[in-house]
């Protein structure tokens, strides 16, 4: 068996074993959250500083992260103008845009750990970060704008400040730059801590499935938009910046990411249209099963 798909493969396979353990009621997609909030507190931010710590810095990775933002804002223009000549209700089309927006980073870090180990997971934290920056200022103020925004028209900064990975990415940058050696036994503790991460997030994603068959349509756009609009948009920057390497693959790939999480999110917080939010995520992570390793393995 080719080397890529026996790693890729037990990821695709853990997302099927979410969908047989919610059948058999065994979990219901209300542990989902849970699920991830271990891998966002725990696996997560471990891995992370065990990637950084391990990687030699380079200065192209300075700009993957201003490529993520840069994306955003990109779609951003193409999904209002979209969204606005389908004229759905004010919910419904801020679910639209901000799904369009929120790109699921997180989905791509156990590929990329697959697939090219610590060096790959590094570059998609950076990217991730960039995301994250904006998933709670830029893409928030929108959930806010076209949802239940009576009782605030302000971006909380706490939630992005909050963040486990962003404390991560910090101390493992700033352990890089004194030259602080991990003991064995630290970096033992951070492997075990992060070893469950791929196989956690993969049972996540398969509790959550839940497409609506009458929202197909125009959630379909949006997803186009998300994965197809947002790819070539990645391509396009990284032919501007002249990318080469697990860079140029981090940023045309994540640019093309599914909906992420944090639409569901939002549309739970703000009163946006839930079934529709619900419906984008669903669609875009089971193509994203098979597109997103199959990007990462053919581009080069």
């Amino acid at each position: 068996m080719n080397p890529f798909a026996a790693k890729i493969i037990p990821l695709v396979l853990c997302f099927f074993l979410g969908l047989g353990l919610r059948q058999l009621k065994l979990l219901s997609k209300d542990d989902a959250p849970l699920l991830l909030r271990f891998v966002l507190s725990v696996c997560l931010p471990a891995l992370m500083i065990l990637a950084i710590y391990r990687v030699p810095l380079a200065a192209d990775m300075l700009l993957i992260p201003l490529c993520a933002m840069l994306t955003v804002f990109a779609v951003f223009g193409v999904s209002s103008a979209v969204g606005k000549r389908l004229q759905m209700p004010g919910p419904t089309y801020g679910s639209f845009l901000v799904g369009t927006l929120i790109m699921n980073t997180a989905y791509s870090l156990p590929f990329y750990r697959a697939a090219f180990g610590d060096e790959g997971l590094a570059r998609a934290s950076l990217f991730d970060i960039g995301n994250t920056v904006l998933i709670f200022t830029f893409s928030y103020y929108y959930a806010i704008k076209y949802g239940d925004n009576s009782h605030s028209d302000k971006v909380d900064w706490k939630k992005f400040l909050k963040l486990p990975p962003l404390y991560a990415m910090s101390a493992a940058f700033l352990i890089k730059a004194l030259r602080v050696e991990i003991p064995p036994l630290g970096v033992n503790f951070l492997e075990m801590a992060g070893q469950p991460m791929g196989l956690i997030m993969m049972v996540a994603l398969g509790l959550t499935f839940a497409p609506k068959l009458s929202h197909l349509g125009k959630a379909g756009i949006a997803v186009f938009i998300r994965m197809g609009i947002g790819l070539l948009i990645g391509w396009l920057l990284a032919i501007i910046f002249g990318l080469q390497g697990v860079t140029r693959n981090v940023v045309i790939v994540c640019s093309g990411l599914p909906v992420g999480f944090n639409t569901l999110i939002f549309a739970e917080l703000e009163s946006l249209d839930r079934e529709f939010a619900a419906t984008m995520v669903s669609i875009s992570i089971l193509i994203a099963l098979f597109y997103i390793p199959l990007l990462i393995h053919i581009i080069h």
